[in-house]
């Protein structure tokens, strides 16, 4: 697919961006090129082909869940200016 100076310049508007005029005829070749590289992604025949999560065929390493730190929520609100509940109170911000 092939853009050219009118193109650049209707997709710089859309897209709110001041191009200079010398760089639109780069901005042409550049789009024109990632819009036959889409095309030619599309072209390929990927039947049958099962989608993957990532492209190596790895295991992703886990460590065993285990409560290493005790509950220390009643000392870390011992600081805080307001508590109820074991929450803290913040002003209302919101009417």
């Amino acid at each position: 697919m092939s853009l050219d100076a009118n193109d650049i310049k209707a997709i710089a508007k859309l897209a709110r961006l001041k191009i200079d005029e010398a760089d639109v005829p780069g901005y042409a070749t550049n789009l024109s090129n990632i819009l036959d590289l889409v095309e030619h992604m599309n072209s390929v025949d990927t039947e049958g082909v099962v989608p993957m999560s990532h492209p190596l065929d790895v295991a992703q390493r886990l460590r065993e869940d285990i409560v290493t730190e005790t509950n220390q929520r009643d000392e870390l609100q011992k600081n805080a200016p307001a508590v109820q509940d074991g929450l803290y109170l913040v002003p209302r911000v919101i009417e």
